[in-house]
């Protein structure tokens, strides 16, 4: 059980609030308005849940607002009455946590358990297919013993009330700056049981989140949230660019029990979720307990985080929305503001409301910029944000406009070329070129899909150009000696394309048509044409609409 006092006579009861001073008024007492299930609302009602609908640095593309919540209606019938099943459940749920936004739930472990939530858990966690945790046992090898087989004894494991996690297994990917990010990847079967459990907590918690949050929750993804900075940013001229040291690695663990402990009462579930936090990392052969932190890797992490920082979202719509707007996916966040002095107080408030969680900003990485004019820019998400100067409007009406544009970061450009040249080895050269091409087009297609509703023209024909010589160079290293330059003139962009090779260049959909309005006809005054002798006979002059004549 989580807390000081153990709740012993009623599960509506409300724990000791940390977070606010003032008092959460009591949950309904009614046995109907008390059990998990909640009363059946029409299923529209769950149609309202959040707002909209991740991508390139989290590993998923554009289409992925369809991740965790709702996934997309199956074809095959009994898949189909599964999903429907699990997604009945969890509209019962998100309608009650909406209609009492002070109810906690309870009786909620017992749902895990159900073999509809525990099929639909296996098959997204099939989906992804995450490599083998501390026991080594593979999804291969789980559907060679038999899936049923596998979820009716985990079934009988969490009935029985038996179930205990594996430690993680550590492993380290290189980041973008050098370092090394830990992950802990748990085993499948604590994958499947997370997965089960994410499926009945999210759809309570999607009713507190906030319009803001944009990371790992259901029909949101990274172009929401990259179109959002994009909109703020016309009226918009200041933006706090903040980045929280260790984050996933410094989450508190009490903390966090308490601002679960808000919603859920089941005391079983509850005590599931500290033995995930509390189950340790084997790194190098040593096991490590952890005292703060979530894994990263983990299916529930995502969640839980979500869940700790949503007092940030909290704290700041009570307090701080007059001073500027904030567009947060996971611990990635920034903050627009319309003047100097306005984005000075959302790095204070940020970093006040950040020390009640035990966490602060990074002040190497955190960063005011200054948007007027294109003169500074910020990065988030992968993509770098800066103002353009319309070169239409500026030679049609003569005026200064300037519009965030967002474009592939340096250090996205710099990974792309770094996965095609290793792709594209001169040890390859004597292979057939339409494998290497096999093996190119899905990372070409996965970064231009990221990267294709922004202003990316000019990236995607530097990265074709790029595709286009490595691809060159292997015939050339083919040939050697025997390089026949009149064959070599075919070995053109439209050879590889031919050959199936994706191209980049003329794959850019933007969001939405600009909501400039343009002015019937240009002033004639602004554009006057100066008659010169010579070759060329005369020549046209623009100039801004404040010189003289």
């Amino acid at each position: 059980m989580q807390g000081s006092s153990r709740n012993t006579r009623d599960p509506s009861a409300q724990p000791s609030s940390w977070l606010d001073d003032a008092n959460r008024p009591s949950a309904k007492g009614d046995i109907a308005q008390r059990k998990s299930d909640g009363v059946i609302v029409p299923a529209r009602t769950a149609l309202h849940n959040a707002v909209g609908g991740k991508g390139h640095e989290r590993g998923h593309v554009v289409g992925e607002g369809k991740r965790e919540g709702m996934a997309a209606r199956p074809n095959h019938p009994e898949d189909r009455t599964v999903l429907d099943k699990v997604r009945q459940l969890q509209r019962r749920l998100c309608a009650a946590a909406k209609q009492s936004p002070e109810r906690r739930f309870h009786a909620l472990y017992d749902r895990m358990w159900r073999s509809d939530v525990l099929d639909e858990a296996w098959k997204r966690v099939k989906r992804k297919r995450g490599s083998a945790g501390l026991d080594s046992q593979t999804i291969a090898e789980v559907e060679q013993y038999g899936v049923e087989g596998f979820l009716a004894e985990l079934g009988d494991v969490l009935r029985a009330g038996e179930y205990r996690p594996s430690a993680t297994l550590r492993r380290y990917i290189p980041k973008a700056d050098g370092k090394q990010r830990p992950l802990g990847i748990p085993t499948v079967r604590d994958r499947v049981v997370q997965m089960a459990a994410k499926l009945v907590l999210e759809p309570i918690f999607e009713a507190d989140f906030l319009p803001w949050s944009y990371g790992y929750r259901p029909k949101r993804s990274q172009l929401m949230a990259l179109e959002a900075v994009r909109k703020l940013g016309y009226q918009h001229h200041h933006v706090l660019d903040a980045d929280i040291r260790d984050y996933f690695g410094s989450i508190d663990h009490d903390k966090l029990l308490k601002l679960v402990a808000r919603r859920i009462s089941d005391r079983r579930m509850l005590k599931l979720i500290r033995q995930w936090l509390e189950a340790g990392v084997m790194d190098d052969g040593e096991l490590r307990s952890t005292m703060t932190g979530v894994p990263q890797g983990g299916v529930i992490s995502p969640l839980l985080s979500n869940i700790y920082l949503h007092v940030l979202d909290l704290l700041w719509s009570r307090h701080s929305t007059h001073v500027g707007t904030m567009v947060r996916y996971a611990d990635d966040l920034v903050v627009v503001c319309k003047t100097k002095q306005q984005c000075a107080d959302a790095e204070r408030d940020v970093r006040t409301y950040l020390a009640r969680l035990g966490l602060e900003l990074h002040a190497g990485k955190t960063k005011r910029v200054v948007l007027y004019d294109g003169e500074q820019g910020f990065d988030f998400l992968g993509c770098h944000f800066r103002k353009r100067l319309s070169g239409a409007i500026l030679e049609r009406e003569g005026k200064r406009k300037f519009f965030l544009h967002r474009q592939p970061a340096q250090r996205a450009m710099k990974r792309i070329r770094q996965k095609v040249r290793d792709r594209t080895p001169r040890g390859r050269c004597h292979e057939d070129i339409r494998m290497v091409i096999e093996d190119l087009n899905p990372i070409l297609r996965g970064w231009g899909a990221y990267f294709a509703t922004g202003n990316a023209a000019r990236s995607f024909n530097q990265i074709d150009s790029y595709v286009y010589q490595r691809l060159r160079a292997l015939h050339v290293k083919r040939a050697g000696r025997n390089l026949d330059m009149r064959v070599a003139k075919n070995w053109s962009r439209n050879y590889f394309w031919n050959l199936g090779l994706h191209r980049l260049k003329g794959t850019v959909q933007y969001p939405e048509a600009t909501q400039y309005r343009w002015h019937e006809s240009p002033p004639a005054s602004r554009v006057r044409e100066s008659r010169t002798h010579g070759f060329y006979g005369g020549r046209m002059e623009t100039r801004r609409f404040d010189e003289g004549k």
